[in-house]
Protein backbone atom coordinates (compact mmCIF):
# COMPACT_ATOMS: atom_id res chain seq x y z
CA UNK A 1 0.00 0.00 0.00
CA UNK A 2 1.71 3.19 -1.31
CA UNK A 3 -0.45 4.88 1.62
CA UNK A 4 -0.33 4.33 5.22
CA UNK A 5 -4.25 4.65 5.56
CA UNK A 6 -5.85 2.15 8.17
CA UNK A 7 -9.66 2.84 6.10
CA UNK A 8 -11.47 3.96 3.30
CA UNK A 9 -14.78 4.59 2.64
CA UNK A 10 -16.66 2.47 0.39
CA UNK A 11 -17.19 5.99 -2.23
CA UNK A 12 -13.71 5.79 -2.55
CA UNK A 13 -13.40 3.30 -4.65
CA UNK A 14 -16.19 2.37 -6.84
CA UNK A 15 -15.52 2.15 -10.02
CA UNK A 16 -18.00 1.77 -13.45
CA UNK A 17 -17.20 0.96 -16.99
CA UNK A 18 -19.67 1.21 -19.73
CA UNK A 19 -19.01 -1.40 -23.47
CA UNK A 20 -20.99 -1.04 -26.55
CA UNK A 21 -21.97 -5.03 -27.33
CA UNK A 22 -20.13 -5.58 -31.32
CA UNK A 23 -20.69 -8.83 -33.33
CA UNK A 24 -17.33 -9.56 -32.15
CA UNK A 25 -18.04 -9.98 -28.60
CA UNK A 26 -21.04 -12.45 -29.54
CA UNK A 27 -21.91 -15.69 -30.18
CA UNK A 28 -24.04 -17.06 -33.16
CA UNK A 29 -27.65 -15.86 -32.00
CA UNK A 30 -26.28 -12.41 -31.30
CA UNK A 31 -25.82 -12.45 -27.96
CA UNK A 32 -22.92 -11.30 -25.68
CA UNK A 33 -20.29 -14.36 -25.20
CA UNK A 34 -20.39 -15.27 -21.24
CA UNK A 35 -16.18 -14.99 -21.00
CA UNK A 36 -16.18 -11.67 -23.00
CA UNK A 37 -18.69 -10.35 -19.40
CA UNK A 38 -16.64 -12.32 -16.94
CA UNK A 39 -13.74 -10.42 -18.74
CA UNK A 40 -15.37 -7.22 -18.22
CA UNK A 41 -16.50 -7.54 -14.58
CA UNK A 42 -12.84 -8.75 -13.91
CA UNK A 43 -11.67 -5.32 -15.21
CA UNK A 44 -13.92 -3.44 -13.38
CA UNK A 45 -13.57 -4.96 -9.86
CA UNK A 46 -9.69 -5.09 -10.74
CA UNK A 47 -10.12 -1.02 -10.70
CA UNK A 48 -12.11 -0.92 -7.61
CA UNK A 49 -9.90 -3.02 -5.81
CA UNK A 50 -6.58 -1.00 -7.19
CA UNK A 51 -8.29 1.82 -6.02
CA UNK A 52 -9.20 0.98 -2.17
CA UNK A 53 -5.65 -0.69 -1.90
CA UNK A 54 -3.87 1.99 -3.89
CA UNK A 55 -1.79 -0.63 -5.16
CA UNK A 56 -1.51 -3.39 -7.80
CA UNK A 57 -4.52 -6.30 -7.41
CA UNK A 58 -4.61 -9.79 -8.60
CA UNK A 59 -7.51 -11.82 -8.90
CA UNK A 60 -7.78 -14.76 -7.01
CA UNK A 61 -11.21 -15.91 -7.41
CA UNK A 62 -14.69 -15.32 -8.98
CA UNK A 63 -16.81 -17.04 -6.72
CA UNK A 64 -20.15 -16.43 -7.35
CA UNK A 65 -21.47 -15.33 -10.91
CA UNK A 66 -24.96 -14.90 -12.13
CA UNK A 67 -25.95 -14.62 -15.82
CA UNK A 68 -29.48 -12.95 -15.30
CA UNK A 69 -30.25 -11.76 -18.97
CA UNK A 70 -28.79 -12.21 -21.95
CA UNK A 71 -26.99 -9.00 -23.69
CA UNK A 72 -27.63 -8.80 -27.69
CA UNK A 73 -25.28 -7.24 -30.03
CA UNK A 74 -25.64 -3.20 -30.08
CA UNK A 75 -26.84 -2.53 -26.30
CA UNK A 76 -24.73 -0.85 -24.17
CA UNK A 77 -23.54 -2.68 -21.05
CA UNK A 78 -23.04 -0.41 -17.57
CA UNK A 79 -20.57 -2.60 -15.35
CA UNK A 80 -20.47 -1.04 -11.49
CA UNK A 81 -17.87 -2.35 -9.20
CA UNK A 82 -17.78 -1.48 -4.93
CA UNK A 83 -14.98 -3.02 -2.49
CA UNK A 84 -17.72 -4.96 -0.51
CA UNK A 85 -15.30 -5.49 2.58
CA UNK A 86 -11.55 -5.67 2.80
CA UNK A 87 -9.60 -8.29 5.23
CA UNK A 88 -5.91 -7.94 5.54
CA UNK A 89 -4.85 -8.58 2.35
CA UNK A 90 -7.73 -9.17 0.26
CA UNK A 91 -10.81 -7.77 -0.84
CA UNK A 92 -14.37 -8.92 -1.74
CA UNK A 93 -15.74 -6.64 -4.64
CA UNK A 94 -19.36 -6.79 -5.87
CA UNK A 95 -20.00 -6.16 -9.63
CA UNK A 96 -23.53 -5.28 -11.20
CA UNK A 97 -24.18 -5.04 -14.50
CA UNK A 98 -27.14 -3.82 -16.34
CA UNK A 99 -28.00 -2.98 -19.76
CA UNK A 100 -28.88 1.01 -20.48
CA UNK A 101 -31.89 1.39 -22.40
CA UNK A 102 -30.34 5.08 -24.15
CA UNK A 103 -34.25 5.60 -25.80
CA UNK A 104 -35.84 4.60 -23.15
CA UNK A 105 -33.54 5.61 -20.33
CA UNK A 106 -33.96 2.59 -18.34
CA UNK A 107 -31.48 0.00 -16.68
CA UNK A 108 -32.34 -3.61 -16.93
CA UNK A 109 -29.92 -5.96 -14.31
CA UNK A 110 -28.38 -8.89 -16.63
CA UNK A 111 -25.43 -10.19 -13.85
CA UNK A 112 -23.83 -9.66 -10.56
CA UNK A 113 -20.76 -11.30 -9.62
CA UNK A 114 -18.54 -11.58 -6.02
CA UNK A 115 -14.80 -11.49 -6.72
CA UNK A 116 -12.10 -11.28 -4.67
CA UNK A 117 -8.68 -9.29 -5.20
CA UNK A 118 -5.38 -9.50 -3.43
CA UNK A 119 -3.29 -6.52 -3.02
CA UNK A 120 0.50 -7.05 -4.30
CA UNK A 121 3.56 -5.06 -4.43
CA UNK A 122 5.90 -5.56 -7.75
CA UNK A 123 7.39 -8.31 -6.68
CA UNK A 124 4.23 -10.33 -6.23
CA UNK A 125 4.43 -9.93 -2.12
CA UNK A 126 0.99 -9.83 -0.43
CA UNK A 127 0.56 -6.19 1.34
CA UNK A 128 -2.04 -5.20 4.06
CA UNK A 129 -5.01 -3.48 2.64
CA UNK A 130 -7.28 -0.72 4.53
CA UNK A 131 -10.22 -1.67 6.04
CA UNK A 132 -13.17 -0.67 4.44
CA UNK A 133 -15.72 2.11 5.82
CA UNK A 134 -19.48 1.55 4.97
CA UNK A 135 -21.35 4.52 5.19
CA UNK A 136 -25.44 3.80 3.55
CA UNK A 137 -27.76 1.13 4.88
CA UNK A 138 -27.00 -0.88 1.91
CA UNK A 139 -23.09 -0.77 1.83
CA UNK A 140 -23.57 -1.80 5.87
CA UNK A 141 -25.32 -5.31 4.12
CA UNK A 142 -22.95 -5.85 1.85
CA UNK A 143 -20.35 -5.56 4.38
CA UNK A 144 -21.79 -8.33 6.39
CA UNK A 145 -22.55 -10.34 3.81
CA UNK A 146 -18.87 -10.50 2.50
CA UNK A 147 -18.41 -11.87 5.75
CA UNK A 148 -20.60 -14.83 5.63
CA UNK A 149 -19.24 -15.58 2.39
CA UNK A 150 -15.81 -15.27 3.57
CA UNK A 151 -16.89 -18.05 5.60
CA UNK A 152 -18.72 -19.82 3.11
CA UNK A 153 -15.32 -19.79 0.89
CA UNK A 154 -13.24 -20.68 3.50
CA UNK A 155 -14.69 -24.08 4.21
CA UNK A 156 -14.90 -24.85 0.20
CA UNK A 157 -11.40 -23.70 0.17
CA UNK A 158 -10.92 -26.71 2.53
CA UNK A 159 -12.79 -29.03 1.05
CA UNK A 160 -11.37 -28.63 -2.21
CA UNK A 161 -7.83 -29.41 -0.46
CA UNK A 162 -8.51 -32.32 1.17
CA UNK A 163 -9.65 -33.77 -1.43
CA UNK A 164 -7.01 -33.53 -3.98
CA UNK A 165 -4.52 -34.43 -1.03
CA UNK A 166 -6.56 -38.15 -1.02
CA UNK A 167 -6.73 -38.43 -4.82
CA UNK A 168 -3.21 -38.67 -4.69
CA UNK A 169 -0.50 -38.00 -8.26
CA UNK A 170 -2.14 -39.48 -11.03
CA UNK A 171 -6.22 -38.30 -10.31
CA UNK A 172 -6.34 -36.96 -13.68
CA UNK A 173 -5.49 -40.17 -15.16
Amino acid sequence: MSESVAERKVSESQSERSEIVLPADSNAIGSLFGGRLMQYIDLVGAMAASRHARAFTVTASMDHLDFVAPVRVGELLILKASVNRAFRTSMEVGVRVMVEDVREQRLRHVSSAYLTFVAVDREGNRLVVPRVVPETEHQRRRFEDAGRRREMRGGETQRKKEIRASLGAGWHV
